[in-house]
């Protein structure tokens, strides 16, 4: 069995264990301080024979750990094992940049990039498949309105972008469907271009639906080791 097919067993067993109310209620009740059995049965208004059996399978997920008091030697703790609930999160990436590739790199990619940059500070580009010869006005409009600075001239083809160790995300369907040589995106998200609507509205939601993809995805980034710069082709940054 490879590393990540254990890793998704164990989630999976974690996951089985909190599928319990009362089970997950434990969890809870450990989650901010240790408590013996005795007192959790009593802060749960819970049978101990009850509490012994959920305990038992929290424990084999390895959920919960057990100490013995330095007071009275009888008396067991229960802990939460935070590391085991971190499992739970998002499968975590490494990246040394992230590259935000739309088709027309006018748009999406452009609010996608100066979103990451404004909640990372980390390294970061933009690039399109087909690139405009600016950026597009609304998405300048919307970046704008939400405190982001856009270069109205940094638009960039991915081949003068990408580098080794880069992120590649595809944030519309076009781009993501176009890049299967070199370039393949490791992920897509499936973003409507707001440039078929053209309305202040559509490049709203856009902003809305990337700012929510991105808090999502900050959390998942390793950052990759720290590599010098490589010069490219008109040295497009957004």
């Amino acid at each position: 069995m490879n590393a990540e097919s254990a890793s998704v067993e164990a989630r999976a067993r974690v996951h089985a264990a909190l599928g319990d109310p009362a089970r997950l209620a434990i969890v809870d009740a450990l989650r901010i301080g240790d408590a013996s059995p005795g007192e959790i049965a009593d802060q749960l208004g819970m049978a101990t024979n009850l509490v012994a059996h959920h305990v038992k399978v929290l424990d084999e997920a390895g959920l919960v750990a057990r100490t013995r008091s330095e007071g009275d030697r009888r008396r067991t703790y229960l802990r939460l094992r935070p590391e085991t609930l971190a499992l739970l999160g998002p499968p975590h990436l490494s990246a040394e940049r992230v590259v935000f590739v739309c088709t027309h790199n006018s748009a999406r990619s452009q609010l996608a990039a100066a979103l990451w940059r404004e909640r990372t500070g980390g390294p970061v580009a933009s690039a399109g498949t087909h690139p405009a010869a600016r950026v597009h006005p609304r998405a300048l409009k919307v970046g704008h309105r939400h405190g982001l600075a856009l270069d109205p001239a940094a638009t960039a083809h991915l081949d003068d972008v990408a580098q080794p160790g880069d992120l590649l995300i595809a944030v519309c369907d076009n781009a993501h469907e176009d890049l299967t040589g070199a370039h393949r995106a490791q992920l897509h998200w499936s973003v409507p271009d707001p440039v078929r609507v053209n309305t202040d509205a559509a490049f709203e939601a856009a902003y809305t639906d990337l700012a929510d993809r991105i808090d999502r995805l900050v959390p998942a980034i390793t950052p990759g080791p720290v590599r010098a710069p490589q010069p490219r082709k008109g040295d497009h940054h957004d």
